[in-house]
């Protein structure tokens, strides 16, 4: 039985009146894809800001680890890798030279070459980091969550402007990291993208959730309902039609 290793107890952020996340609890296992979904504005980036001991909340409780929010968030950021967006790169480094400075401000040793080559991105270890395509840059963003050997990883709408191949390239990475034993967080607004990696989901809207179990599940309890949709579902998509046509690899931009 995998073990708890974040939990969210009635995790509440207020900005003046203005109350963001309203009474959230949720677990997450050790070893899932975790998925939290919601429209813009409904409160998910700012659930995990807190989760990442980047933002202050208002009250309620978080244990990552088994590490106190409130006592221990020192703690927390040691096992813990983020993604970073485009604007947290120097855009004039190379990826090796990115990798050493990132190491360095986590006090570890690193192996570029090993990280590169899980990423996909040996070739460019001496290119800069503003010659990367948009996938390659995603990808190269995410090696950086892996610098500290973390415990769990936070990915932020990590295929957002990706072409087809690049997405689902990207999708294969995050399996190989979770495959490894690391815990993944993901916030999309991809539906698809939920339904292939996560394991389960919570759905937040207007600061709560309102939803919480596998996709599979979710998509059950909807049918039973007597939803239908209103064209037949095929057993592909359009993308996989692209996929077919163009191919599974890797394009430059």
């Amino acid at each position: 039985m995998s073990k708890v290793i974040i939990s969210v107890k009635d995790l509440h952020k207020n900005y003046g009146a203005f109350h963001a996340v309203k009474g959230i609890s949720f677990e997450v296992m050790e070893g899932e894809i975790f998925g939290l979904l919601g429209p813009n504005g409904a409160g998910k980036s700012t659930t995990l800001e807190i989760i990442e001991t980047l933002r202050q909340k208002t009250s309620g409780e978080v244990i990552v680890d088994g590490f106190n929010l409130d006592q221990s968030p020192n703690e927390i950021k040691k096992i813990i890798g983020v993604q970073l967006q485009t604007s947290g790169f120097y855009p004039s480094l190379t990826l090796t030279e990115l990798l050493h400075l990132f190491a360095g401000l986590y006090n570890e040793e690193v192996d570029p070459m090993a990280l590169l080559d899980l990423v996909n991105l040996r070739d460019k270890a001496k290119s800069k980091y503003k010659e990367m395509s948009g996938g390659q840059k995603q990808r190269f963003s995410i090696a950086t969550t892996l610098i500290n050997h973390p415990k769990i990883i936070f990915l932020d709408e990590p295929t957002t402007g990706l072409d087809p191949q690049a997405r689902r390239n990207l999708w294969e990475l995050i399996k190989e990291i979770r495959a490894k034993g690391t815990t993944v967080i993901i916030t999309t607004h991809y539906m698809d993208e939920a339904e292939v990696l996560c394991d389960r989901v919570a759905i937040i809207d207007s600061g709560k959730i309102i939803a919480l179990n596998s996709p599979d599940k979710m998509i059950d309890e909807l049918v039973a309902t007597g939803f239908e949709r209103p064209k037949e579902v095929k057993k592909a998509n359009l993308e996989d039609v692209f996929i077919q046509l163009t191919g599974h690899e890797l394009r430059a931009e």
